[in-house]
């Protein structure tokens, strides 16, 4: 299934995509596509529905994240062997791990805004890991058992305030907007090979980057186990697993955002995204 919610912000409803490629209404079923949609008995439980018994909905539509009540966006950097080379930085040993907050997401084809003052503002299309149920601890052998789903990421970063601001990453990934999340949740089994999975990302028309999860240092059985040892990934928790090269850091010389711009960005089977970069203004 492909799950999606649809209407402006604060006012979404929650829908799915029939295989035709039109939008049906699910709020005749569920009130939301949230932590208890997308638990597992219910994912069942929508697996079963015919999509035609279900109100189509026509014209053009606003779609969010398509999960509500995301706790945590667990981030793996450096999770690319050539993205790391490009970054001037060693392949890990174990995940990079850092979080971008909640209020950090958008929907995936909301406007960026280009934090106050950045010059260094820039892109990473990622495959994003929807936890299902409760995971601690958990085995490789069960990981996928507590995937829900996946969708894409586009992690945005600001890399002065990444790396030349001290600390930690996160400053650099927190920003609001920095976390363009959808357009949909494709379940699980849709998805035979999520190692397998082609990627790309375009600035004004521009191919950026071109990559495949094929080449990831450490893939979802091995991050999903990985990040359980360190924190309970609750339902609604997004795993953002890494970007391949071809990030504005990476070029030579290096190119970064600004108000104008388009990203263009999307996933094999996962859809894509669309974002105008728009300057920070203060709020009336």
């Amino acid at each position: 299934m492909k799950l999606v919610r649809y209407g402006q912000p604060g006012q979404e409803k929650p829908g799915l995509i029939d295989a035709q490629g039109a939008l049906r209404d699910l709020s005749g079923v569920v009130a939301d596509i949230d932590t208890a949609a997308i638990a597992p008995a219910m994912l069942a439980r929508l697996a079963k529905l015919d999509p035609a018994g279900l109100p189509r909905v026509d014209g053009a539509v606003r779609y969010g994240c398509p999960v509500n009540g995301v706790g945590k966006i667990v981030c793996v950097g450096l999770n690319y062997a050539d993205h790391a080379a490009e970054s001037g930085l060693p392949v890990p040993a174990e995940p990079v791990l850092f979080l971008k907050p909640s209020s950090s997401l958008s929907g995936p084809n909301d406007s960026v805004i280009i934090p106050r003052g950045s010059v260094k503002t820039d892109w990473e299309v990622e495959l994003g890991v929807v936890i299902g149920k409760k995971a601690s601890y958990v085995e490789e052998s069960e990981a996928m058992d507590y995937v829900a789903g996946y969708t894409v990421v586009n992690d945005v970063s600001e890399r002065e305030y990444q790396i030349e601001r001290g600390g930690q990453w996160d400053k650099g990934k927190g920003c609001d907007t920095f976390a363009p999340v959808g357009p949909w949740l494709v379940t699980r089994d849709e998805i035979a090979d999520p190692q397998n999975l082609d990627m790309w990302l375009d600035v004004n028309g521009h191919r950026f980057q071109n990559g495949s999860t094929r080449t990831m240092v450490f893939g979802v059985k091995t991050l999903v186990s990985y990040i359980s040892r360190f924190m309970s990934l609750m339902p609604g928790d997004i795993i953002s697993t890494g970007t391949p090269p071809g990030v504005g850091l990476g070029q030579k010389p290096p190119v970064y955002l600004k108000a104008g711009d388009e990203m263009r960005l999307g996933i094999a089977g996962l859809g894509e995204q669309r974002q105008a970069l728009q300057a920070w203004v203060r709020a009336e």
